[in-house]
Order: C-alpha cells, then sequence, then structure tokens
C-alpha cells in the first residue's frame, strides 16, 4: 500500500513480467498522474524505479538531510531487507556506482542467513554467533545472537524482524537486554538478529504508520521465547569468549617498524651501543650475565619430574596447563595448539556468581558468621535502604541488622566468599539497592546483586597463586557456564593459537 503514497511524490516506474508469460508492460507515475500502460522490454519479476524523490513536494524536499545522511538511511533500510530475505540479491548504488552489493546467498535457511548477516556486520559475526532455533505455539524464533564479549556500545547493531518485516519494538529490545543482562555491562549492548514467525492473529502490525513497531496479543509469551532461547544458547556455548579478543591482541603485539622483521635484524643506536658496552662489555649473547646455553635439566635437576608433568595434559583441559603468573593478576596457561592468557580476578569472579545462583536455586546460600561483626558507615537512607531488603539478603546469604543512626552491622556473609570486603561489598550493594525498582524483588534482580558479590568474593589480582591453585581456577573455568566473560562482559582470558604467534616471529 505504500506504492501510491511514494508515486504521488516522485517519478516512479513499475515495469512488469509475469512468470510464464512473453509480454512485459511498464506502469509510470508522476507526482501522483497515472499514465496508460505500455509494452517494455524486461526479464520475468517487477521492478520498481524510483526518481527526483519529493519533486512535487518542494516543502518536504526542503527538509532532506545531507546527501550522505539519506543515503544511511536508504541503505539501512535495504540491509534489513537484505537480512530477512538472504535468498534475493541486493544492490546499492550512489551516483551510478555501486555503494553496497549482497549478492543472493547459498545453501539452508541458518547458512544462508548467517552468510548475509556477516557481510552486513562483519566477517568476525559468524566466528562469534550463536544460532537460535526455538519454538512455542502459534511462533518460531530464529537467527543469530553473538557471544557477550562480541559486543557494541549501542544497540544499532539489535536487529528484529516479525514475519519478514524488520521492526524496532521496545518488548523485543527489552527481552534482549534481559537475557544478556548476567552477561553485560550496562553500557554495553549485544548483536543480534532474530526472525520470529507468528500466527498472524497473535499480532496487530498496523499500530505504527511505518509499520516499525508491533504489538502482541500475548506479549508475555513472546518476551519469555525470546528470554529463553538466548539464554539457552548462552548456556550451551559453555565458556566460549569472542575471537576478536585474540586478533585485537595479536595486533597490539605486532612490531611498529615493519623492517624489523622477517630478514632484518634489528640493532641498537651506536649510542645505546656504547652505553652497553660501558656497563657489561661488548654486546653479545655470551658477555650477559646470568645466561647459559646448557639445557635447564643440566642446571635444575631437581625440577626434571616437574617439568615432565607440566608438558602432559588431557586433551580435555580446552584451557591447558598452568605455566606461569605474571604481574600477581595474569595467569599463563599451554595448551595443544597455543597458549592462554587469564585474568584471574574476572575469571573466579564469574565461577563464584555462578555458585550463588546455583546454590539460591537449589538449597539456598549457606552463610558463616563473622568473628567479629563489621559495622558499615552508609548515611541515612541508605542504611535504611538496606535494612528494608534485610530479608532477603539473608536468603542471599548476608545478614544485615540495623546499628544506630546511619549505620549497619553485618553479623553472616555467604560463606563461597571466603575473606570477602565486607566493606566494599555493603556499600556497593547499597547503591545497588537504590537503582533498583522498589517493586522488584532481590531475587528478580539476583544477575545484578549476586554479580556485586562476586565481584568482593573473588580471587583478587595481585594475589599470588602457587601451581595448584592456578589449575584448579582453570579446570573450574571449564566446568562453569558463561567463564568466558566476567559478569561485566568483558573477556576472561585470550587464547593465542601457536600459528599465529609463530607468524608474529616471522617463522610463517
Amino acid at each position: 500500500e505504500a506504492l501510491p503514497s511514494i508515486g504521488a511524490v516522485s517519478r516512479r516506474t513499475i515495469t512488469s513480467r509475469a512468470r510464464g508469460t512473453a509480454e512485459t508492460w511498464r506502469l509510470d507515475v508522476e507526482g501522483g498522474r497515472l499514465a496508460a500502460p505500455v509494452p517494455a522490454a524486461g526479464a520475468e519479476g517487477t521492478q520498481v524505479t524510483v526518481r527526483d524523490l519529493f519533486f512535487a513536494t518542494p516543502a518536504r524536499l526542503k527538509f532532506l538531510k545531507e546527501p550522505r545522511t539519506e543515503l544511511s538511511h536508504a541503505t539501512d533500510a535495504v540491509e534489513r531487507l537484505a537480512m530477512a530475505h538472504p535468498q534475493v540479491a541486493f544492490t546499492v548504488t550512489e551516483e551510478g556506482r555501486p555503494a553496497r552489493r549482497y549478492p543472493a546467498a547459498a545453501g539452508d535457511l541458518f547458512d544462508a542467513r548467517l552468510s548475509r548477516l556477516s557481510a552486513i556486520l562483519g566477517r568476525d559475526f559468524a566466528g562469534n554467533a550463536l544460532a537460535i532455533d526455538a519454538t512455542r505455539p502459534g511462533m518460531r524464533l530464529t537467527g543469530h545472537a553473538g557471544v557477550p564479549t562480541f559486543n557494541r556500545a549501542t544497540a544499532q547493531s539489535q536487529y528484529l524482524f516479525v514475519n519478514g518485516r524488520p521492526v524496532k519494538d521496545r518488548l523485543l529490545n527489552g527481552a534482549v537486554r534481559g537475557a544478556y543482562q548476567d552477561f553485560l555491562a550496562r553500557d554495553r549492548h549485544a548483536v543480534v538478529a532474530l526472525f520470529l514467525e507468528i500466527d498472524p492473529r497473535l499480532v496487530d502490525v498496523n499500530v505504527h504508520p511505518a509499520k516499525a513497531e508491533v504489538r502482541f496479543r500475548d506479549a508475555s509469551m513472546v518476551r519469555g521465547l525470546i528470554v529463553g532461547a538466548l539464554r539457552q544458547a548462552l548456556g550451551a556455548a559453555g565458556h566460549q569468549a569472542s575471537t576478536t579478543v585474540a586478533a585485537a591482541a595479536l595486533q597490539a603485539f605486532r612490531p611498529e617498524f615493519p623492517s624489523a622483521w622477517p630478514g632484518h635484524e634489528p640493532r641498537p643506536s651506536a649510542a645505546l651501543r656504547e652505553e652497553l658496552a660501558a656497563w657489561q662489555g661488548p654486546v653479545g649473547p655470551a658477555s650477559l650475565p646470568g645466561l647459559s646455553t646448557a639445557p635447564i635439566a643440566a642446571t635444575h635437576a631437581d625440577r626434571d619430574h616437574v617439568l615432565a608433568k607440566m608438558q602432559t595434559f588431557p586433551p580435555s583441559y580446552p584451557l591447558g596447563a598452568a605455566r606461569a603468573q605474571v604481574h600477581g593478576t595474569y595467569i599463563v596457561a599451554q595448551t595443544q595448539d597455543g597458549i592462554v592468557l587469564v585474568d584471574q580476578h574476572a575469571a573466579h569472579e564469574r565461577i563464584v556468581h555462578e555458585r550463588l545462583k546455583q546454590a539460591l536455586a537449589e538449597t539456598g546460600v549457606a552463610r558463616q558468621a563473622l568473628l567479629i561483626p563489621e559495622v558499615v558507615e552508609l548515611g541515612e537512607a541508605a542504611s535504611e535502604r538496606l535494612v528494608a531488603r534485610a530479608a532477603e539478603l539473608a536468603e542471599l546469604g548476608l545478614l544485615v541488622e540495623a546499628f544506630g543512626t546511619g549505620a549497619v552491622v553485618v553479623r553472616e556473609v555467604p560463606a563461597m566468599l571466603g575473606q570477602a570486603d565486607v566493606q566494599g561489598l555493603v556499600r556497593d550493594l547499597a547503591e545497588e539497592i537504590a537503582e533498583l525498582d522498589q517493586h522488584l524483588s532481590l531475587k528478580e534482580r539476583l544477575e545484578s546483586v549476586s554479580g556485586t558479590m562476586a565481584c568482593h568474593g573473588s580471587v583478587r589480582a595481585g594475589r599470588t597463586l602457587n601451581p595448584e591453585e592456578m589449575n584448579a581456577l582453570l579446570r573450574q573455568m571449564e566446568a562453569t557456564p558463561h567463564s568466558g566473560q566476567c559478569n561485566h562482559g568483558r573477556p576472561t582470558y585470550v587464547e593465542l593459537k601457536l600459528a599465529d604467534i609463530e607468524k608474529l616471529f616471522g617463522r610463517r
């Protein structure tokens, strides 16, 4: 029904030939004036051409933006159509030159759609996308969603379709936010393309002039379908993290001066060579103190059995075996075909968070009494809010009571938090509760609240870990859902393949 409106404000031509017929006809409309159909040349199908948009309405023409801005709006509209119809080829031209070209995708629905989505959202999307396929009576949800660490600063990369029509709907956007709430910081957004097929009798598409919004007969069921399907896919992804994290790390490692590799040995400047010579004699490996070319076993015979044990580990350990801890914060592990760098605090934060959630869902969170109750000064308003939620906090393993004006006393904490920072934990929870809707319970905002608890009960950056502790953390990560990212959506580890490392040193 948009064609008459378009024809009223432009010069529009429709050229069409029905399948199985030999005749092609053309229909011209200029500023709303319809001409008689005339014979034309053309293949099977229909082509609609619009020229001189708004020439018949100068007032509207005057309010058009710059050509680049208008092209951006047009391209966005075409890209959304291209996502919904991957089997159709689309081309956007600017001044006679192709600006976007999307060939028809081959394969089944999921392969074709993923190919088209990658062409629009970037090649990295395919390697970081989780397939979505879920059904409920009268509706089916398919599509792809990015892993949490593959996120964006805005929600511009969230595409939602209802019965093949691109829509911008608050319900659907809210459902996506709810599904990722446990995995992303508030200022980060998931990358998704979801396609909802629903019985037309269950949705009203005429609530918006441009049909950009829809209204569902059972909105809660639709939201539940989206949240459930996304969370199931995220859960099945295990500890998978974004491949772009490793790519960014490798890019940071690349030398700034191309002449330095390969085949070009960098040499220190004359001034630097003189300084080194004065400090330790002639520059050369043989003169460096403490450097030996003898095998390690010759000088560290007592460690032979330890090294041999560390060199072997089952292939069932995707995160490998710990080799070292650097700067008291990062664990270096060796895998079958590369190395893994782990942020120990971020990784343990996710592990504790998932344990809190599981304990609350199954038996309740076990508490341990503090040897000396801790008094926390908060201010009158904050302490009152916290005490008002004391019963709910007790279910989460934190026992707090009022302590005079503007303070609370903490008597018990969740047992799994160990030596937690009680002062910091309570202050952060007070701020968290201040932002909560008063009609929501803490259980309904479990992800946020338990995430705050987990942060304060995790292995802190700067704590020295022995090999057994480091390997235990790696094994816990492998067994914990969503351990590829912390509670704020940041990656917990970076994996670098040996082939990529060899390229850095010119070995490949």
